[in-house]
């Protein structure tokens, strides 16, 4: 049944950058597929970044049977060459920027045109609503809605509405990307971040509201999760050598708290005082973890273990990585060509 409330002759692009998605990329085309979005105003671009597995051939088994469904390649393998690549394409008055790792409401892409007319924002999206398969998939996807967790961004709040800094992916005005500069390739992390920051500074307006419904599956093993945050940890670092006014002190928080551990605890061999702060440091930070892992266990206790050894691996990993991104910021600078 057709719900879409606004103009439906608007041609819409969306791209997806992937690579080795064999687990996911199935059941993201079926959402695809299943939008209620007219398909003959679609054209999906799924962008993939010399996948070494069977996403490929998962994705050659659709486009053989639907026409709006284009497989790109991408030999850089990155996202922001990826979302680069298909706007370029594209042909749409709107770009939908969707993640392969995700499933999405049947009516994701109407919501989004929808939003993008009503609000004349210059991007739009919906809160990223967390999903883990494993138990420790689970715990991972409540601590990311916890302001504990991941810094209470608004775009993890799943009932607010208004105006943001950022939205989960997003769906943009082409005209507005093609105004501000495209993705910066050279972020191999927080590129959404960083375009968001230069479409405000130009003026423009991100806007959030929860109607645009999507599920984002996240890292299952603790292994996964060490490795995303340590990255992400670093590119936090990197990413301020592009532009200064991307991101906020709520993404440097663990890299101070890390931080503070190494001064203090150094410093502890010194000074009796230090050695106080130090432990008032490490047992203030143990009470908010115990207090949230409480709070997010209260109906199944079984999981504050869990909890409690989750954050203080996503917050240590978080902050080891920006630690390691500052002490390589000279070799960076170089590389990119920065002084």
């Amino acid at each position: 049944m057709n719900v879409i409330q606004v103009n439906d002759s608007i041609v819409v692009s969306v791209v997806v950058p992937l690579r080795n998605e064999e687990k996911h990329i199935k059941k993201c085309i079926e959402s695809i597929l299943s939008q209620d979005y007219p398909k003959d105003k679609l054209e999906v671009f799924l962008i993939d970044g010399a996948s070494d597995d069977k996403t490929c051939q998962i994705i050659k088994s659709y486009t053989d049977k639907y026409s709006y469904l284009k497989l790109m390649h991408n030999p850089n393998k990155t996202v922001p060459f990826a979302m680069n690549i298909g706007i370029k394409a594209a042909l749409g008055k709107y770009i939908i920027r969707l993640d392969a790792h995700s499933e999405y409401a049947p009516d994701y892409f109407s919501k989004c045109v929808e939003y993008l007319e009503k609000t004349g924002a210059d991007n739009v999206g919906g809160p990223m609503i967390a999903a883990g398969k494993s138990p420790v998939g689970k715990a991972i996807a409540r601590i990311h809605s916890c302001p504990f967790g991941l810094g209470g961004g608004k775009f993890h709040n799943e009932s607010y509405e208004g105006e943001v800094d950022t939205v989960y992916l997003g769906a943009f005005k082409k005209s507005t990307l093609l105004d501000v500069g495209l993705y910066d390739e050279r972020l191999t992390r927080n590129q959404d971040i960083e375009l968001n920051s230069r479409i405000r500074k130009s003026g423009g307006k991100i806007y959030l509201t929860p109607n645009i419904k999507s599920v984002y599956y996240c890292r299952d093993t603790i292994k996964s999760l060490l490795t995303q945050n340590y990255n992400n940890g670093k590119w936090n670092i990197y990413s301020k050598l592009v532009n200064k006014d991307a991101l906020s002190l709520r993404h440097f928080v663990p890299f101070i708290f890390v931080l503070s551990i190494i001064v203090l605890g150094v410093g502890a061999i010194f000074s009796n005082i230090l050695l106080y702060l130090f432990v008032l440091n490490i047992g203030l930070y143990f009470a908010c973890d115990m207090f949230f892992s409480i709070k997010l266990s209260m109906k199944r206790f079984r999981y504050f273990c869990l909890y409690f050894f989750v954050f203080s691996f996503l917050h240590i990993s978080y902050g080891l990585g920006s630690l390691a991104g500052l002490v390589t910021v000279p070799s960076q600078k170089k590389m990119w060509g920065i002084r």
